[in-house]
């Protein structure tokens, strides 16, 4: 089946009752219709498990079949889940993690250990769809019943890769619980018809807690020649200001200190309901608070869409809750190319974006991509493009090769050799990162807000107002805060600073847990469930899972990627707590008020040590009376 639609429940049911989903939906096994007299799990689909009959068969001498029934309890099952693409995408995993998770089931990062994986994926580019097919291929082969979310589906649901296998599309995101219940049972479910929005109110499991990603609108109004993401996303379709503004309320109470707005053209936002970019702003500045405690970073945005709008953007980006960057695609240097593209501006209307933001807004800073190797593109078409890079000398320019997408009508057109279209990507590689942009930053004092922990598990992670990223040593309990830095040292993708003094402190740690059930990724249970792959989308949409700038989005180079607390490496952060101790213990030496603070150290590892008894006596009275009760279910059968 293409979908399965919801029947409708009796009047007798009571409020709040939810049926069994087999006896709610209709669903396909291996491409059949499910009738009620057929419910045996799909061969095909490995992993799974035989579902609950709507009658227990009569009590067997062989004792597995109770066993089986006994163990077989639906939510009890570990979900992992792989996110392929943009900012989007990650916020639509959040919301199926949270989905989940509210259901019952546990999510990991560990998908050798998972019970079904959940994977969420990106159609931009050639590399990206291929990654899917490699863990969709490891998946079949160890035997683990899989889930493909995303782009891919919602825009080639024929391939014959997803055959066997249950889909949901980017709209139908608010449906996993039901797709994930029925794919254990052993049968394929695909769900992919669009419809309305998904609530912005879900259950959610933030990646990182101090984050939240807001999706303002889904599709655009373009018709790029060689994006595959239109074809899986759609049209325009934007949420509404009060459900945004309600939104943004919403995830301040829980504590979160970015929030970044998402979508395939921010700069389209509203103009299939009758509203603006500008009026959504200024709508959600209004409620930000007022000692700048909580950053806005808006999304990737188109040059037609904004070119109306330049000033009341430009005033928006000077508010001190909003970050001073943007990322404005211009895809190529040549006129011609963007024609071809079909990209609806000139380069001299990107031009007019970038010098109008740059002149009107302090410490602005501007993000861009660039494609190497569309058909038809000249010698001269790519001169042009590298003298638009080098005079404008950007931070971040994120380099990417053509890859021809199915159905698009890029696809058709000639294209550029290989080898051409490679040494043209390696010469503006080299182009870019001959730039020293961070040069005049050493000594400075700039305010940060710290969000995240650095992948060499050494640094947190800061970011200017102007957005540059910013590597400091200091303790854990200052993520979340906002500090006055001194620039110590630059380097090509990000400065080093020293903490002055914090801003804002996290004074209540009550209110920063008080989040939606299950929401705090900062806790390694709870992160589970969470691999990202970072990418850039080839039709200019957000700068995929926040940092990166080149072409593979090789952080070798000395770009230290933020990433999730629960995965940082133990031995830098055990140099950092130790850097951290070493200048508490100067400043007590100081004061004199070592012993007393020895005193409580003390004191609290007691405590700790009786509370971590008193679980360990609770989780084991626990499983002996669930022993004891499975004993007599079988004694009793």
């Amino acid at each position: 089946m293409e979908d399965i639609e919801d029947l409708l429940i009796g009047s007798a049911t009571p409020p709040g009752f939810r049926l069994p989903l087999a006896a709610a939906v209709g669903v396909g096994t291996k491409r059949n219709q499910l009738s009620s007299s057929s419910l045996s799990p799909s061969p095909a689909i490995p992993g799974t498990q035989v579902p609950f009959p709507t009658s227990l068969p009569p009590p067997s001498s062989s004792s597995s079949s109770s066993f089986f029934f006994l163990f077989f309890v639906p939510s009890a099952q570990t979900i992992f889940i792989k996110t392929f693409g943009c900012s989007h995408n990650q916020s639509d995993s959040e919301y199926m993690a949270g989905q989940l998770s509210a259901f019952g089931y546990s999510l990991s990062d560990d998908p050798d250990h998972a019970d079904l994986w959940l994977i969420n994926t990106c159609t931009v580019k050639s590399p990206s769809q291929s990654a899917m097919d490699t863990i969709i291929s490891k998946g079949k082969s160890s035997n683990k019943p899989l889930v493909v979310a995303g782009c891919v589906p919602q825009g080639s649901r024929d391939l014959k890769e997803l055959e066997g296998i249950s889909i949901v599309g980017v709209q139908q995101i608010d449906r996993v619980v039901e797709i994930v219940e029925e794919t254990l049972k052993g049968h394929e479910v695909r769900l992919l018809t669009r419809k309305k929005l998904p609530a912005l109110d879900l259950p959610k499991v933030r990646k990182n807690k101090f984050v939240e990603i807001l999706p303002i609108n889904v599709g655009c109004l373009g018709a790029c020649t060689y994006c595959k993401t239109k074809h899986a996303r759609g049209h325009l379709g934007s949420y509404t200001i009060d459900s945004l503004v309600g939104r943004v309320k919403s995830v301040i109470s829980e504590g979160v200190k970015e929030i970044w707005l998402s979508s395939e053209d921010t700069g389209a936002y509203g103009r299939d309901i009758g509203v603006n970019l500008p009026t959504l702003l200024n709508a959600l500045v209004a409620e930000l608070p007022a000692d700048a405690s909580t950053m806005l970073r808006i999304g990737m945005t188109n040059p037609p869409y904004i070119l109306e709008h330049l000033k009341e953007i430009a005033e928006i980006l000077r508010h001190p809750c909003v970050y001073s960057f943007l990322h404005v695609p211009v895809q190529s240097g040549s006129d011609t190319i963007l024609s071809a593209m079909n990209r609806e501006y000139t380069v001299s209307e990107f031009r007019t974006v970038v010098d109008t933001l740059t002149e009107l807004v302090p410490e602005m800073q501007i993000a861009t991509d660039i494609i190497c190797g569309f058909p038809g593109e000249t010698d001269e078409d790519f001169l042009q493009t590298i003298n638009l890079i080098k005079e404008y000398k950007l931070p971040q320019v994120h380099i990417s090769q053509f890859y021809p997408r199915p159905g698009t009508p890029a696809a058709r057109m000639k294209k550029v050799p290989s080898n051409v279209v490679k040494r043209r990507s390696r010469e503006l590689t080299n182009v870019f990162e001959s730039f020293t942009p961070y040069s005049g930053m050493e000594g400075k004092v700039e305010r940060i807000w710290i969000t995240d922990i650095a992948s060499d598990g050494v640094h947190l992670v800061g970011h200017t107002k102007g957005y540059i990223q910013v590597l400091v040593l200091a303790p854990d309990n200052m993520l979340g805060t906002s500090a006055m830095v001194k620039i110590t040292s630059v380097g090509r993708w990000s400065v080093f600073g020293d903490v002055i003094e914090t801003v804002n402190p996290v004074s209540d740690n009550k209110a920063l847990n008080k989040l939606v059930p299950n929401q705090d990724c900062g806790n390694s249970a709870k992160t589970g469930g969470f691999s990202e792959e970072p990418e850039y989308c080839a039709c200019g949409n957000d700068i995929c899972c926040g940092q990166g700038t080149l072409e593979n989005n090789d952080n070798s180079r000395g770009s230290a990627v933020p990433q999730n607390q629960s995965k940082r490496n133990f031995i830098g952060w055990m140099l950092r707590k130790r850097e951290h101790l070493h200048k508490t213990v100067e400043s007590e030496l100081a004061s004199g008020s070592v012993k007393k603070q020895e005193g409580i150290m003390r004191k609290w590892d007691f405590v700790d040590k009786v509370l971590l008894g008193g679980i360990s006596i609770s989780i084991l009275t626990i499983m002996a009376l669930v022993v004891a009760v499975m004993f007599r279910v079988i004694w009793s059968q």
